[in-house]
């Protein structure tokens, strides 16, 4: 590769956001925790949104529930729809790509606070990590 091919990789790869490594091992260790959860609040770019942060697994388990509740066949379809998608992206990975570390965020009880909008409350949600530019333990008061 010349020097100026190196140059611009570089600039890319600095101008992509990343995530925060402390987040994305946390996330990673609630991962193999399937029961756990800790309270988190999150600068977005739509606001502060805090809830319970959970692993991907128990954010698969909580939206299929939720839409077993609701009557008809689509609601069975998207019930399984995570683990679907899941099986599909194991099949399709090498060893390599399985030691990635965590790329979304998922919360349980969460609540959205944007500027000069009543709170938006919402039972599952789930996000990039590399949208999330700060973070801290625990629920505002």
């Amino acid at each position: 590769m010349t020097d100026s091919a190196d140059s611009v990789r570089d600039a890319l790869l600095v101008t992509q956001p990343v995530p925060d490594l402390q987040l994305q091992l946390l996330i990673q260790l609630l991962d193999r925790e399937t029961r756990s959860g800790l309270p988190l609040t999150l600068a977005v770019p739509a606001g502060v949104l805090h809830g319970e942060v959970i692993g991907h697994e128990s954010w698969k388990a909580e939206w299929a529930r939720s839409l077993r509740q609701v009557e008809g066949e689509g609601a069975n379809l998207l019930a399984e729809f995570p683990e679907t998608v899941d099986q599909g992206i194991k099949e399709a990975q090498t060893e390599e790509d399985a030691a990635f570390l965590p790329r979304w965020i998922h919360l349980r009880d969460a609540t959205l606070v944007c500027g000069g909008v009543a709170p938006l409350r919402l039972p599952l949600w789930r996000g990039r990590l590399s949208d999330v530019s700060g973070w801290t333990l625990g629920r505002p008061e």
